[in-house]
């Protein structure tokens, strides 16, 4: 529930340039969060390098992947019906291979193997590096699986290929794994523990973006304020560090400070925070660089402090709320988005109600909000019972979308009469006489195509009207970033 799912992208079928010499066909699909796409970027950039080229024509693919999502069970029953697709192509074609990458590998890895024998390989999330070992047991008829979690691996040495591309925007991974045991959530078991990555190559990556011409990046972890690099390692290891490790140790908010001086033409987003690792030091340097967008996704699950307590969020609503008005005092002009979770185990009508009051008071732009869904495995499903009959959880569901609504177009509503800055990233889904693009605040604004601007291009535009989700105006010139 960390991560932020998006509904449009799910199942997308990723393609390259193709690469000379190369005569194989990679059929790769991503499925969850923005991790899973990142991830899968790496994982095309190493098969790149043993022969493989990206199809979207699965009939053809010599190799076909899954890159898989645990977090809801909606994922996890579409990644089962796409491998039964899959298997019914390969009756056809019975040299082609099926393999499963991700969480869901890590997870229900026998069960894919032994069990059903649906699929040839199954490769956790830290595993991607054996990928040619496994092909090549594959190959020799043997099934293949690597789903060993390790303490190590980022994949800070492989340069991802980016993979349908706007070549405006990019996600760059600092780091993997998660330490925090909420009791609904599987990441912890499917992605291992917590590790940072090397600043040097996170800086080294941004550095090719902007030379390809790339003008925004989003840093990219499953709990991104938790980062600490002092030399590699776990991040719960960081007491055994020597002092020396200490003193040069780089945080979030260094790592933030760094990459906007280093990178002034470009612009920062970053996503998950978590609320108990939020400190206000990276809100201070987001207030002090232009090119940090004002914008966190702040994820909270519920209102009820006593439904916090037993989801292991390790915050009180108190200190969630206290930490908000902080960040509204800091940077007025920002945007919050959540995560919700209605009808987790024992939720009352009372602790519902407490999570109505904490999003009126905390006024969120955007949310992201699910009915709880028993994921196996979990601290949750072992201990509480689901409890919170379907219709409940429906109601509870629909009330809370529906005050996000209200909020949310109460929120756009404030830019109508501003001139703000957009990069533009593509033309509009609605228009192709119309530009789209981003504000700061991660609102979409749409403009009409005047003038010589470009995709890539900051430009400044006068809101005139909007929607909940978009601001529409008219370009006025280009913001201070392009000189």
């Amino acid at each position: 529930m960390e991560k932020i799912i998006e509904e449009n992208k799910q199942g997308e079928s990723l393609v390259l340039e193709q690469k000379d010499g190369n005569s194989k066909k990679l059929f790769i699909e991503s499925y969850g969060c923005q991790m899973n796409f990142s991830d899968s970027e790496i994982v095309a950039s190493i098969l790149a390098n043993e022969g493989y080229n990206t199809t979207q024509n699965l009939e053809e693919a010599d190799l076909v992947l899954v890159n898989t999502c645990s977090i809801r069970d909606k994922a996890e029953q579409t990644v089962r019906k796409r491998l039964d697709q899959y298997n019914a192509i390969k009756k056809i074609n019975p040299g082609m291979k099926v393999g499963v990458l991700g969480c869901m590998a890590e997870r229900l890895k026998s069960k894919f193997l032994e069990e059903e024998k649906i699929v040839d390989m199954v490769v956790g999330p830290d595993a991607y590096k054996d990928l040619p070992n496994l092909l090549k047991e594959v190959e020799e008829g043997r099934d293949a699986i690597n789903v060993i979690l390790s303490k190590e691996e980022t994949y800070g040495d492989i340069a991802p290929v980016r993979l349908n591309s706007n070549g405006v925007t990019a996600f760059v991974s600092i780091t993997r794994g998660c330490d925090n045991m909420c009791t609904f959530c599987v990441v912890p078991f499917t992605r291992g523990r917590e590790r940072s990555r090397d600043p040097q190559s996170i800086t080294e990556e941004i550095a090719a973006l902007w030379e390809k011409g790339f003008k925004e990046v989003t840093l990219l972890g499953q709990n991104v304020d938790s980062y600490l690099w002092y030399g590699g390692g776990l991040k719960k290891d960081f007491e055994k560090a020597s002092e020396m490790q200490k003193a040069t140790a780089v945080d979030f908010a260094q790592l933030l400070d760094m990459v906007a001086i280093q990178f002034p033409k470009m612009r920062f987003r970053f996503s998950t925070s978590n609320p108990q690792d939020m400190h206000l030091e990276v809100i201070e340097v987001m207030a002090k660089h232009h090119n940090i967008c004002k914008y966190i996704h702040l994820p909270v699950q519920s209102g009820s402090t006593r439904v916090l307590e037993a989801m292991n969020r390790q915050h009180t609503r108190e200190e969630y709320m206290e930490l908000v008005d902080n960040i509204y005092r800091i940077i007025p002009e920002i945007s919050l988005s959540q995560d919700m979770i209605a009808g987790f185990p024992t939720e009352t009508e009372e602790d519902h109600q407490d999570t109505l009051s904490l999003m009126e008071h905390c006024k969120y732009d955007f949310g992201f909000m699910f009915a709880y869904s028993e994921r196996p495995g979990t601290l949750a499903a072992r201990k509480l019972e689901d409890d919170i009959p379907a219709e409940v959880k429906n109601r509870r569901l629909t009330e809370i979308i529906n005050l996000q609504q209200k909020m949310a177009f109460e929120r756009t509503q404030r830019f109508v009469g501003q001139t703000v800055e957009v990069l533009i990233e593509k033309e509009s889904k609605r228009s192709n006489e119309h530009w789209s693009g981003r504000n700061s605040q991660n609102t979409t604004v749409v403009f009409p195509k005047e003038g010589n601007y470009k995709p890539g291009d900051f430009v400044n535009v006068k809101i005139s009207n909007c929607t909940s989700a978009t601001l529409i105006g008219d370009a006025v010139g280009y913001s201070d970033i392009m000189n």
